[in-house]
């Protein structure tokens, strides 16, 4: 490889690792501030209902706020999150604590894999051939490395600014 095609192999990586993040951290907020809106509508707070209902860590919720509350709430911490996950470029200790709230959020969905009755498609044989519930929730191991990530970029860009 000649020195020229290793710098524009330099450059090129460079140039998409820059793309990357953005499309990582941004695509993040996407999901979470649109997931988090959602909660705000019956259907949503009603289809998170059984979720919820059978996890012996949030069960107990719905003992204190009635299904549509809970959901409300839910969608504020989301969407709170996703806002503090959009501010790096200014407040990267901020945005921090919104990596830590994602990780927390996509730790108690992952949770449901194993609370959830269904999660595996009966008609295919059940676990672990996955139902639609349980293909919707296994994607968020990704989306914590993804807040995982976040939350090293923020730190690194808070060392940085200091």
């Amino acid at each position: 490889m000649t020195v020229l095609q290793e710098a524009r192999l330099a450059r090129a990586g460079s140039t998409l690792s820059t793309i990357s993040s953005v499309l990582l951290r941004y695509g993040l907020v996407l999901v979470i501030g649109w997931i988090g809106l959602l909660k705000f509508t019956d259907y949503e707070a009603h289809g998170i209902e059984p979720l919820v209902a059978n996890s012996p860590l949030m069960s107990w919720l719905y003992g204190i706020f009635s299904v549509p509350t809970f959901a409300t709430l839910l969608g504020v911490l989301e969407v709170a999150t996703a806002v503090l996950l959009a501010v790096k470029p200014w407040w990267p200790r901020v945005s921090a604590v919104g990596s830590v709230l994602a990780i927390g959020l996509f730790v108690a969905t992952i949770s449901f894999l194993f609370t959830t009755p269904g999660i595996g498609e009966a008609s295919a044989g059940g676990f672990p051939l996955l139902s639609m519930t349980g293909q919707f929730l296994i994607k968020d191991v990704v989306l914590i490395g993804v807040s995982a990530w976040t939350l090293a970029d923020a730190m690194a860009a808070t060392l940085r600014s200091q």
